[in-house]
């Protein structure tokens, strides 16, 4: 099977599980590509952890799976040294950080100071455990679910953990054939387990090689330049995006380029991921709110192609 054939596997088997929502799937493969962290955001009950078991099966890694809740500790996350009367000496016991994928699900239910152990964990793929420093595994994604702020029990994930996030999702409701296949079909949480993996470390980490060869010319980067520097002026955001943020975009770009079977970034690439990859992290003038898709979509109408 080659390169294209499996990327396109990857998808069709995504798409079985998460019915009607190809776009959605497309964007995890494309997120994970680029080795980039996902977040899922919707209401509960619409197939967010579902997608994040089926993404971990089908790329074929190491899973481990946290509840957030309000009283989760950092210890849970990365693990403790236990004394250990037979060696007598203290042993670490690693958390389930010590993952491939790990799924935090339901994120912003956890404590501004575990947030903080998991951001640690994100961007260095690395944890603090009584000062020591702990590789973690290779790859490492964190795959996380969160549920809309206005839900009771939540807390506002901070503007540097979402900035670490390549990709924000929404699911959203199954249109109507989609629900009748629910309905009507499998419990999708057994369709998960029964789900082979498609890849496996070694043919995941060759892929994202490819994807960091996929070639962006230099009229291509104006185009990002050029959508970067709209974020900035004002007129859209209250803040503009950073040079990360412009490198994130690319890399998703990339990402979806290789998808899609070529081995250069075009406009309609960077047009395919923005929102995914920037409404995160910007905050709209006329919203107090973060994260306006409808923003981002508007403003890359009015930047032209160079």
């Amino acid at each position: 099977m080659d390169e294209q054939e499996k990327l396109k596997s990857l998808v069709n088997q995504l798409n079985t599980v998460i019915v009607g929502k190809s776009a959605q799937t497309r964007d995890c493969v494309a997120c994970l590509l680029a080795a980039g962290h996902l977040l899922i955001e919707d209401v509960p009950g619409v197939g967010k952890t579902t997608l994040a078991h089926a993404l971990a099966r089908t790329f074929g890694l190491q899973f481990s799976r946290v509840q957030f809740t309000a009283d989760l500790m950092p210890s849970d996350l990365s693990g403790v040294s236990v004394y250990e009367r037979a060696q007598e000496a203290f042993v670490f016991h690693p958390g389930p950080l010590f993952a491939q994928v790990l799924l935090a699900d339901e994120i912003n239910r956890a404590s501004p100071k575990t947030q903080s152990a998991l951001l640690e964990a994100m961007e260095e793929k690395q944890v603090s455990v009584d000062g020591e420093t702990r590789a973690l595994p290779t790859p490492f994604f964190v795959i996380a679910t969160q549920n809309p702020h206005d839900q009771v029990g939540t807390y506002a994930l901070p503007e540097s953990q979402l900035d670490r996030f390549l990709m924000r999702i929404s699911l959203g409701y199954p249109d109507r054939g989609a629900e009748r296949d629910l309905l009507l079909g499998r419990d999708r949480r057994d369709m998960v387990e029964t789900l082979p993996s498609l890849l496996n470390a070694a043919e995941l980490h060759a892929l994202q090689q490819r994807v960091l060869a996929v070639h962006a010319s230099a009229a291509l980067l104006d185009y990002v330049q050029n959508l970067i520097e709209a974020t900035r002026t004002g007129h859209w955001f209250a803040m503009g995006l950073s040079p990360r943020a412009g490198m994130a975009v690319l890399r998703a770009a990339r990402a979806q380029a290789l998808l899609c079977g070529r081995d250069y970034v075009a406009p309609d690439d960077v047009q395919a991921i923005l929102a995914q990859t920037i409404a995160h992290r910007l905050i709209p003038v006329s919203d107090s709110g973060r994260g306006s898709v409808e923003q981002v979509r508007a403003m890359l109408e009015a930047v032209g192609l160079p």
